[in-house]
């Protein structure tokens, strides 16, 4: 009988001291999972697809004075400009910190640059007026900086501006349509240094990037590469772009 009490008694003690002792144990807070910080893109590749107007202009064109059989060269006056249009298509990758490269393709349509020949020039007297087809490849380097303050550039980043350059060739196809009754041009086709400096803004939602631009295109030469005294041609041309661009990232 004292057994069994003393047994009770025991118990009772371990139950009234249970709220001491849980007391005193550690306590443990509740695992919270924070999900990663964006930090922005890092090593994206893209696509990209554009289309342009333009206009072309360049200061003065070239030809022979066929009155010496092709051994004087003479200059003509640009008196008005191109006007046409370029749709492109490129591929591209970008670092994360703003820097990104990419390599384009452009197929540039243009029509109207007129070269004037004065009344001076007899039977030859009279605009020239050239419709150019050209293949624009280049390679590309830009920065783009974000507009949204302390956030930084990065995926979803917002509204962003860029500045870029460009370098590589053109491949020209002209064609010349001349005064009635005047000489016949002939067509031709040449290959020219080519490069571009970029400025513009744009929107990043993440996966898709948006943006509109001025392009500066500078085209060495431009020719129809016939023998003299057919040729003609125009150096140091600039075509003016007003540019919009969509890239799609890969990841």
């Amino acid at each position: 009988m004292r057994k069994l009490t003393a047994a009770f008694l025991a118990a009772g003690a371990v139950f009234a001291a249970a709220p001491a002792l849980a007391a005193d144990m550690p306590f443990y807070p509740p695992v919270i999972d924070v999900p990663d910080v964006d930090y922005g893109v890092s090593g994206s590749f893209y696509l990209r697809g554009s289309a342009a107007g333009n206009a072309l202009w360049s200061k003065e064109a070239y030809a022979w004075d066929c009155t010496a059989c092709g051994t004087t060269q003479i200059s003509v006056p640009i008196t008005a400009w191109g006007y046409g249009y370029s749709v492109g298509a490129g591929f591209g990758y970008e670092t994360g910190t703003g820097l990104r490269f990419d390599a384009t393709v452009d197929l540039v349509n243009n029509s109207g640059l007129t070269a004037t020949h004065p009344a001076s020039s007899g039977w030859r007297a009279g605009d020239y007026k050239t419709t150019l087809r050209s293949t624009i490849a280049l390679a590309n380097a830009y920065y783009d900086f974000s507009f949204g303050g302390s956030y930084g550039y990065g995926a979803a980043g917002g509204a962003f501006g860029y500045v870029g350059a460009g370098v590589g060739a053109a491949f020209n196809d002209i064609s010349v349509d001349g005064p009635i009754g005047g000489p016949t041009v002939p067509s031709g086709q040449n290959t020219s240094l080519a490069a571009a400096g970029m400025v513009g803004v744009g929107y990043d939602f993440g996966t898709i990037v948006a943006d509109v631009g001025y392009r500066g295109l500078y085209i060495n030469k431009i020719s129809n590469s016939a023998a003299p005294p057919d040729t003609a041609w125009t150096d140091n041309n600039w075509l003016h772009e007003v540019r919009g661009t969509v890239r799609y990232r890969f990841n």
